[in-house]
């Protein structure tokens, strides 16, 4: 074999198919010798090749993960909506959970998330309400009609959030404390959530406020998980417009639709009948399974 007619991949894959190139006797030493140097030489125009035409094969380098942004992760989530009363493609908040970097869930396990029951409310079953797109819908994008604007601090700077209101959420409220013991529970940080509800709140209906950090993660999720409120689950109803927040107790769910902007929606005004009976029923289990079943209950549809 003549040294033009070398292959240095050859020489590295078939050793002694290739060492005559630097090793022309018979002997058996000679040639072990050669094939060595040969590897060695081979391997020199190899890795000579890759520098200087970048013939390699391509070496697989792992994305980072595009960076969400503060601002995204204040709420439950920040995506974009495609409602079909919005007309505008801008980024809205809603309340799909974003993938954090750990579990949320920073209480021990053992111990309640809610106080002792009041005086005034031992008779009562405790309801958990859901904030985002259940009873108000929020952006970052400037809303003319809004009924709130919310300046949240994020890395020094301040930001506005603008807040529309459900229809008929006063009444829902009020009429809810009346019934109720009322916690509001939300997927989004206190830094947000904790201004809106006192704007919001006009009745002090709220008993408990809980927010992301009262959330166990779970499968990328934010769940509400109702068992570590310390009250009795047959006497515990969750509404909210995310199956994923009460994955662990869909039985003790009312599931309302997400609302982002439709003033003629009714669905807060309409659910209050139905609570009044679920008020006065004894266990919440049996009688959400029998009004959800039953066409005249004016329970609302799963």
């Amino acid at each position: 074999m003549s040294l033009r007619d070398y292959s240095p991949i050859a020489s590295i894959n078939n050793p002694r198919e290739h060492c005559s190139v630097f090793a022309d006797g018979p002997d058996d030493e000679v040639q072990d010798i050669g094939c060595f140097l040969g590897l060695v030489q081979g391997l020199r125009h190899f890795l000579k090749s890759i520098f200087q035409t970048g013939s390699a094969a391509p070496v697989a380098v792992a994305k980072k993960p595009r960076n969400r942004g503060v601002i995204a992760s204040i709420l439950c989530c920040f995506r974009k909506t495609n409602n079909s009363n919005n007309n505008n493609n801008n980024a809205q908040i809603s309340c799909q959970p974003h993938v954090p970097e750990e579990n949320c869930n920073s209480r021990p396990s053992d111990k309640y998330l809610l106080p002792t029951v009041r005086h005034q409310d031992m008779n009562k079953k405790c309801i958990v309400i859901d904030l985002d797109e259940t009873l108000v819908h929020s952006s970052f994008k400037p809303i003319n009609n809004a009924d709130f604007i919310v300046p949240v601090e994020i890395d020094g700077t301040v930001h506005q959030v603008y807040v529309l209101k459900r229809p008929h959420v006063d009444e829902f409220l009020q009429r809810m404390g009346e019934l109720f013991e009322c916690v509001l529970f939300t997927a989004s940080l206190a830094k947000y959530a904790d201004p809106v509800a006192d704007l919001l709140d006009k009745w002090n209906v709220f008993r408990c406020r809980l927010f992301r950090e009262s959330c166990v993660f779970h499968r990328g999720n934010y769940v509400k998980d109702l068992s570590r409120l310390g009250r009795d689950l047959n006497q515990v109803v969750i509404i909210d417009n995310s199956p994923a927040s009460y994955i662990f107790h869909p039985d003790n769910a009312v599931a309302v639709t997400s609302w982002f902007d439709e003033m003629n929606d009714t669905e807060l005004l309409d659910l209050i009948p139905f609570f009044e009976r679920l008020a006065r029923a004894d266990n919440v289990y049996t009688t959400l399974k029998t009004m959800s079943e039953s066409p005249s209950s004016n329970a609302p549809s799963s």
